[in-house]
């Protein structure tokens, strides 16, 4: 009996011009095109496992263990029906394949990184279940035509499918054919490009992004200047930095949309806060940073920038990490020695420090715990499809790991 079986993992993104806001909820169009990083899955990584079985009486999902209801007319739902049609193609054009769109399919997926703690686990994890079973049908979809898919499940899902840098183009059509993601550039393109994200808080947030963005929709009118006027230039102007490895437009650019972001949720009706004070004192501490820089005749060295919660991703070039790392260490000591996958520190570890002319007044310190933890990582590649080996599903077609 042949098993028909294959395994994906994909990355995280992390967006630099924000999505916020949808134009059809059901397709999930957004009001704006974005642009994202995608961060190396050798750190964050969503992987899953897709079986296609004729023995399976419905198709069924795992997550991290824990079996997740399909619901009819649902995100996940529609991303396998979709897939499942492309496969029928498939089967059309070839009498000899077998008929997988048939069959029920059991999945199994796992993130390496906590859920809902403000990391997008929804981009990677939709991005890791639509490459998985694109490589199960053996589907001749070219990344941009699996990124319309995986818009339906979590809209910045789509960005996820790509590597280095990406923008998802809103489109304008009403089906949304052309509201898919394209690569502006590969990571090998500005491998450089490295990410601090400090996890300022790993609890679940007090508003979802779903509810958030259609309440901005509905009630902000600082959102329709944003989509109209800001993000096309913004749009423009950053795709045009990294092709010319142009940290300091990149970093200018990637911390005016996060604040309008941000300025956009507090316009909304009744308003909304997803950054607290920690996410605030690591903003001075990077604006500091680099006016220090600036002042000495330097470019910028940092820039920050916050999606739906209270995390900060600081992205630099590689070079100023370790003073990155040991500034943030400073004012928020670690109860875990840093992780230091690029080997910055050496046996002695993180000790922290200012640069020199830094004023260190511009936040108070804080004690263990505000900041849980450091992830230090960079730009990475798009999904992989992974050997047999790495499958999450047993020989029964459930889960290896149960929760």
């Amino acid at each position: 009996m042949s098993v028909y079986q294959a395994t994906a993992s994909a990355p995280v993104n992390i967006a630099v011009i924000k999505y916020w806001g949808k134009r059809d909820t059901k397709l999930i169009l957004p009001t704006n095109s974005s642009l994202s990083v995608t961060l190396d899955q050798d750190h964050l990584r969503s992987t899953t496992t897709s079986r296609a079985d004729p023995s399976f009486e419905k198709d069924r999902l795992w997550l991290n263990g824990k079996e997740e209801e399909i619901k009819e007319g649902g995100r996940l739902a529609t991303c396998i029906k979709e897939l499942k049609r492309l496969r029928k193609e498939v089967e059309d054009k070839d009498p000899n394949a077998p008929k997988l769109s048939t069959y029920a399919v059991h999945i199994a997926s796992k993130n390496n990184f906590p859920t809902a703690a403000g990391l997008a686990s929804s981009a990677s994890g939709f991005a890791a279940l639509v490459s998985s079973l694109a490589a199960l049908y053996s589907l001749p979809a070219t990344p941009s035509q699996l990124s319309l898919i995986a818009r339906q499940g979590s809209g910045s899902a789509c960005r996820s499918l790509f590597g280095g840098y990406v923008a998802w183009e809103m489109g304008s059509k009403p089906d949304g054919t052309d509201s898919y993601a394209v690569q502006i550039a590969p990571q090998s393109h500005w491998p450089d490009l490295h990410a601090l994200i400090c996890v300022v808080s790993d609890d679940k947030k007090g508003t979802s992004s779903t509810s958030g963005m259609q309440r901005t929709v509905e009630t902000s009118t600082l959102l329709q200047h944003r989509i109209k006027h800001v993000v096309p230039e913004r749009m423009k102007a950053i795709s045009e930095a990294i092709l010319a490895r142009d940290f300091d437009t990149f970093a200018r650019i990637t911390m005016q949309d996060s604040n309008q972001f941000h300025a956009v949720a507090l316009d909304t009706d009744p308003p909304i806060f997803y950054m607290n004070d920690v996410s605030r004192a690591i903003i001075a501490l990077i604006v500091e940073y680099n006016r220090v820089s600036v002042e000495n005749g330097g470019k910028l060295k940092a820039a920050y920038t916050y999606d739906a919660g209270p995390n900060a991703v600081i992205y630099a070039p590689k070079e100023n990490l370790k003073e990155i790392i040991s500034l943030i260490v400073k004012y928020f000591p670690q109860a875990e020695p840093f992780k230091d996958p690029f080997g910055l520190f050496g046996a002695q570890g993180v000790a922290g420090s200012v640069p020199a002319g830094f004023n260190e007044a511009v936040t108070k310190p804080f004690g263990v715990g505000a900041v849980k933890g450091l992830i230090h990582t960079r730009v990475g590649d798009g999904p992989r499809v992974l050997a047999a080996e790495e499958g999450l599903l047993g020989a029964n077609g459930l889960p290896k790991e149960v929760a």
